[in-house]
């Protein structure tokens, strides 16, 4: 089932139908750091296999945050994002916190995340830096996304 959540004239929706995938890819293709170049198929493939935390402005898509899980023990949050035009309303703030109270991503064990400059609004709902970072290890091709498909 679905989780909605409506906040004055906004709302987020876990609903995969309503993502609208040509305004998340030009975001994240054109304008994000984390995710510049990437493909359209590719971003359609990852929004198919992920918990996704559509944020909207009556019909208009301007935001997102992906979660990529098991739903039992493991979760990967990423693609966060709210569009330039309405950030400074606490939009942030109200998303992650429906993604944390979310009632499939309660069993958690690890809830991981990576951002570069976002540290602030992560902590404010239980992240922190590695506590073993020497634990950790990640496999990084290079130039993945280097053409917009």
């Amino acid at each position: 089932m679905h989780q909605e959540y409506r906040q004055g004239e906004f709302e987020i929706s876990t609903d995969p139908a309503r993502l609208d995938a040509e305004a998340i890819h030009q975001f994240l293709a054109y304008e994000s750091y984390w995710a510049a170049g990437m493909a359209r198929d590719v971003l359609e493939k990852a929004l198919a296999h992920s918990l996704n935390f559509g944020l909207y402005s009556g019909p208009r898509q301007i935001g997102l945050a992906r979660v990529v899980t098991d739903y039992a023990t493991f979760a990967y949050l990423c693609d966060v994002y709210v569009h330039a035009d309405y950030r400074g309303q606490g939009l942030g703030q109200w998303l992650m916190g429906c993604v944390v109270a979310h009632p499939e991503l309660q069993t958690l064990r690890r809830f991981a995340l990576a951002t570069r400059d976002a540290h602030g609004l992560y902590e404010q709902f239980g992240w922190k830096a590695l506590a073993r970072p020497e634990r950790h290890m990640e496999r990084l091709p290079e130039g993945y996304y280097q053409t917009v498909g």
